[in-house]
């Protein structure tokens, strides 16, 4: 009988923008690089008028993600090169905050997992926010955007971060009025958008920009992919494809081979650990709200959905956050106070916090020393995958 089997899933493809990094590489570029006034209006003007910069495009999945990417991306934005240029640009650029130091990319920067690896970030005048920043990795999968999950689609998040006071300062009206006082962006609105620079299409462009943000491709969704195969032989196919195709499929698993410790791990994480209660799907991840038992001590306990909702019964809890490149964004939690991905283990491993809104599904796990490690190894070599190597932008 033949085994089930996805079809062959390319590789991230958004034009000559960037290309895909290996399993665990962290780009090299940095959101102190990007330079204002390096973009010169003669090229603008040269890549606005080449008309494959307008055609629509969805960004080819990864191994491991939904084949179909084109139902995450919201009909009234369609992704084309020359909109995800502009929100790359608009990414890099820290003149979008009130004192000109800090961009998205100061809080989700490439070089760090697209985080900060703070345990807090840091806005404008060197003010502390009070949570950590998430990675920008596969958000285009998210249902909801923060902690919180106050905002409901990427576009809706671009903007809060300009105009909260301890981020970037600034107002989406400042924002604005600054993007159409600089040629080299208005050229770039009025060429994607039909018009001057409005809230509307910086977060437009920012979301198609963050919805390139893909990763994909990790050891274990070479083992996934590979399990259906492990008893097939050859020898009793005759479709030469279809051999063609099944001994691929090993042979790349046999490339991206999980270690014997981390092979336990993945037993645990699906078993006695109960990782996949929470952390599961293709971003593993199940876009809901829990309480973990994390910064839920002292008076100023953050109330997270809770001072969304109005809901005593959402205290204490925060979005499940999606354990692809976990390995890359320490720390961890919604308040960074967990140092390494074992101080996280070891959280879990005693049952949480105990408090007034604890999630049933949090309690003792009993896992050994050993057990600890071999699922520390599975989290850190099973599921640290590609990451787009989008390099930092010249600016206008």
């Amino acid at each position: 009988m033949r085994p089930f089997t996805l079809s062959l899933i390319l590789l991230l493809s958004a034009g000559l923008l960037w290309q895909c990094q290996g399993p665990g590489k962290k780009t090299s570029s940095s959101a102190d690089v990007a330079k204002t006034g390096t973009l010169s209006l003669e090229t603008i003007r040269q890549q606005l008028a080449d008309p494959n910069a307008h055609q629509s495009f969805v960004p080819e999945s990864l191994l491991g993600l939904p084949e179909d990417l084109s139902e995450f991306i919201p009909a009234d934005n369609p992704m084309t090169a020359a909109k995800v240029e502009l929100g790359r640009q608009l990414y890099f650029d820290k003149r979008l905050s009130r004192d000109g130091t800090v961009s998205c990319a100061t809080c989700h920067d490439p070089a760090k997992g697209w985080t900060d690896n703070a345990p807090v970030s840091t806005g404008i005048d060197g003010q502390k926010g009070g949570r950590s920043a998430p990675t920008v990795v596969n958000r285009l999968l998210g249902k909801t955007q923060f902690w919180d999950g106050r905002a409901a689609t990427l576009e809706e998040q671009a903007l809060g971060p300009i105009a909260n006071p301890i981020e970037m300062g600034f107002s989406v009206e400042e924002a604005v009025e600054l993007l159409n006082e600089i040629e080299g962006y208005r050229l770039q609105f009025e060429a994607v958008f039909g018009g001057p620079a409005t809230a509307d299409g910086i977060a437009k462009a920012i979301a198609a920009f963050e919805r390139t943000v893909l990763t994909g491709a990790n050891k274990n969704d070479y083992y996934e992919r590979a399990v259906p195969w492990f008893d097939w032989d050859p020898e009793d196919e005759e479709d030469e494809e279809w051999i063609e195709i099944g001994l691929r499929i090993l042979e790349e698993e046999k490339q991206n081979r999980l270690s014997e410790s981390a092979l336990r791990g993945r037993t645990l994480y699906f078993e006695k650990a109960a990782c996949s209660t929470c952390h599961f799907g293709a971003d593993l991840t199940d876009e809901q709200f829990h309480n973990i038992g994390v910064g839920v001590e002292g008076d100023a306990a953050d109330p997270g959905l809770a001072a969304i909702s109005g809901l005593e019964e959402d205290w204490g809890k925060f979005k499940t956050p999606s354990l692809r490149n976990i390995a890359l964004t320490a720390p961890y939690m919604h308040d960074g106070s967990q140092a390494t991905l074992m101080d996280t283990i070891r959280h879990y491993n005693q049952g949480g916090v105990k408090n007034r809104n604890l999630s049933g599904n949090i309690f003792p796990l009993n896992l050994t020393e050993e057990e600890m490690q071999d699922l520390l190894a599975f989290l850190e070599e099973g599921l640290t995958g590609s990451i787009p190597d989008i390099q930092t932008p010249d600016l206008p």
